[in-house]
């Protein structure tokens, strides 16, 4: 079968019949744990029908993501948060919560991000560097649920956002000191 990449620089991922996966670039069928082993990776990857050429990426994701949940390790989407998913479909507001989601996706990434840097950056160098690294482990655990009550609050400001992680180094730095 021929490479095949779209202009962009985009994955070509063929599904057939038959249920399998064909990754174009590198010439080899894959699962859905590649697919989602590229997701984390920030690969970029289109799923198309391979009889009709249809792109069926969006459908592809979220049986990934029902894969994940239904694990069983700790689910990432409070029943709560389906609930009021669900409910959201067939509302005159349902073109928004796309958009409105992406948006607060990307924010709490770069909040994250900003936190984990913030922690990095004043440990560096210090004996407790390896202690803040097992921390900075936990929070991102901690943090990697994605709630509700987060998506209802509006957008805090920079200065906001600033405050509350400077706030939060305080309380991890007092925990460090008490340690030590």
């Amino acid at each position: 079968m021929k490479k095949q990449h779209s202009v962009d620089g985009v994955i070509i991922i063929k599904k057939y019949a038959n249920r399998r996966l064909y990754n174009t670039e590198s010439s080899s069928y894959i699962t859905l744990e590649h697919l989602a082993a590229m997701t984390r990776d920030g690969r970029e990857f289109k799923v198309v029908d391979a009889k009709t050429d249809e792109d069926i990426t969006h459908s592809i994701l979220t049986q990934i993501i029902m894969e994940e949940e239904g694990r069983g390790d700790q689910p990432m989407l409070p029943v709560n948060f389906l609930r009021q998913l669900i409910s959201m479909y067939g509302d005159s507001m349902q073109a928004m919560v796309p958009g409105y989601l992406e948006a607060s996706m990307e924010s709490f990434r770069r909040n994250q991000a900003q936190f984990k840097s913030a922690v990095e950056g004043a440990f560096a160098g210090s004996p407790f560097a390896e202690m803040a690294k097992r921390n900075m482990a936990m929070f991102e655990a901690a943090t990697s649920a994605f709630k509700p009550a987060a998506m209802a609050a509006p957008p805090a400001s920079k200065d906001d956002e600033i405050a509350a992680l400077k706030a939060e180094l305080s309380r991890l730095q007092e925990k460090v000191n008490k340690l030590g």
